[in-house]
């Protein structure tokens, strides 16, 4: 009876999908922490120093070539599986600057891809930046501009961390706003830091204003690295996220990860915790509970993260398979999984 329920359920798994690839227009977005994607250059207006890479004395180009190589295969693989084809639009972190991007580019899972970048330098101490990867042709944009999040230590020092990136542009024919993240981390300790992630959750809200200006009801995607889970302050009080899609009113974000949380899907593992800092979500007019698919709504969200992904044995088997055990290339890929959704309409 069991194998039978089970081929049933396959069954139906395979004729949905069909279905929606013949009837549907799919588009994945995804985000994704590239940890620690530095070049071989020593920056001197940086402290590119404290990155991985660098602290190796030697086959530093060797190593960058590889972690290329294998960050590349993830993007190119995210969402494939319902979409048929590479994300549309990819939000990252943690990577130091153009020259990266480029030559990520450039790898051979990417470069027949035809992304284009949209990056700007941030003040990070370590040089860690946030950027927007998109294609062309399915994903133009319109405007572009950085958020300095300001903040102070309690000795009146200035903290200098990532810049928040908005990007808005037409997917297809319709307007989309990308709000890519990477919230000041839990060093010092969860609580003590957390002030620092609320004030990051409470520039995103006067972006999304912002936007407003000139799109009322806008379709906001807020995607990063957030160094909090979705039911922190940052999250829940802060930005007001709601995690069932019948209490969503217009103008609210709906958090997809939230629910993936409760039950137990992760994007990172600390000291045998499981967190999912890693997270995308978006405001009211890119979620149906009608199945009303006229214009781009969310079809499906999801953690990535195929066997490959994770460590099979050892200390650290279940974990994410990391690029750098200390300064220490180990062949892995990140410390986080990939996130994303599928965006899904009508096809005419």
């Amino acid at each position: 009876m069991k194998h039978i329920l089970k081929l049933f359920l396959l069954l139906f798994l395979i004729s949905n999908a069909l279905f929606a690839q013949e009837n549907y227009q799919i588009r994945t977005v995804a985000f994704y922490n590239l940890e620690n994607l530095f070049d071989t250059v020593n920056d001197t207006l940086k402290n590119d120093e404290a990155s991985p890479i660098m602290g190796m004395k030697e086959g530093r180009e060797e190593v960058y070539q590889k972690k290329l190589a294998n960050m590349s295969k993830v993007l190119s693989e995210i969402g494939t599986k319902e979409a048929k084809s590479s994300a549309a639009i990819i939000g990252v972190a943690e990577v130091e600057n153009k020259k990266v991007l480029e030559d990520l580019l450039k790898t051979d899972n990417l470069k027949n891809e035809q992304y284009d970048f949209i990056h700007y330098d941030s003040p990070d101490l370590r040089g860690i930046d946030v950027a927007l990867l998109y294609k062309p042709s399915l994903f133009r944009p319109t405007h572009h501009e950085v958020f300095e999040l300001k903040l102070w230590d309690e000795n009146g020092m200035r903290i200098y961390t990532r810049d928040q990136l908005l990007v808005s542009g037409y997917l297809d024919d319709e307007l989309i706003h990308i709000i890519v993240n990477h919230w000041p981390s839990r060093r010092g300790g969860e609580e003590k830091s957390s002030s620092k992630r609320e004030k990051a959750a409470y520039l995103n809200t006067q972006i999304i204003e912002k936007i407003k200006l000139t799109d009322p009801n806008p379709k906001v995607i807020i995607m990063g690295d957030l160094n909090d889970d979705p039911h922190n302050a940052s999250l829940k009080k802060v930005l007001k996220t709601k995690s069932k899609k019948a209490d969503v009113k217009e103008g609210d974000i709906y958090n997809p990860m939230e629910d993936m949380f409760r039950r137990g899907q992760n994007t990172l593992v600390y000291r045998d915790k499981i967190n999912l800092f890693d997270q995308i979500m978006f405001t009211s007019p890119l979620l149906t509970t009608k199945k009303d698919y006229s214009t781009y709504k969310m079809y499906k969200a999801n953690v990535f993260n195929p066997q490959y992904l994770t460590t099979q044995t050892g200390k650290y088997k279940g974990y994410p398979h990391r690029s750098f055990a200390g300064s220490n290339f180990i062949n892995g890929y990140s410390d986080h999984y990939p996130v994303y959704i599928y965006l899904i309409k009508e096809k005419k």
